[in-house]
């Protein structure tokens, strides 16, 4: 199984929502808060080349100054999330011998940018995610759902609640 930047986003949101990736089970597409995430990537940096794929598995938001990974995000109501999708990014790139990857993420709507550096600890705690990952995705069922206020605005909302 390929890990993708996304799954590692859902990872930090939710398992449940993360099962349902991995198994093609999609919803975003009727979300209006996914809409304006996708209109706000599309509209923000314009100058700056973006959607980078690499190996068809991470999608960086764009690249800047060589090797600065930029990953935009609308809030930061699941802001650990993202960090750890830019981390996974640092990550991937460094296991393909890229050396001295940085990385942001940015909030254009707060004009806000926060660095992120990958630590040592952070590689190991990677290493597990992506093992777990792997083991949901394997699983017949999707995990229970976690019952966090951030469901109430999650396009799978209807999935898991009604």
């Amino acid at each position: 199984m390929k890990i993708t930047g996304v799954m590692i986003y859902y990872y930090f949101i939710c398992p449940r929502k993360l099962w349902y990736f991995i198994n093609e089970i999609n919803m975003e597409q009727n979300s209006e808060l996914v809409s304006l995430g996708k209109l706000l990537d599309e509209t923000s940096y314009s100058r700056e080349k973006k959607e980078i794929l690499i190996d068809n598995t991470i999608n960086i938001d764009f690249i800047n100054n060589g090797a600065v990974l930029h990953e935009v995000k609308k809030t930061k109501a699941i802001e650990e999330a993202g960090i750890w999708q830019i981390k996974y990014y640092m990550y991937y790139l460094q296991k393909r011998g890229v050396k001295n990857v940085q990385a942001k993420i940015d909030f254009p709507l707060l004009r806000e940018t926060k660095e992120i550096n990958l630590e040592k600890e952070d590689t190991k705690i990677l290493e597990n995610v992506i093992q777990t990952i792997e083991e949901i995705g394997k699983q017949e069922k999707p995990p229970k759902t976690l019952e966090n206020k951030i469901c109430k605005k999650c396009a799978y909302y209807d999935l898991c609640y009604v």
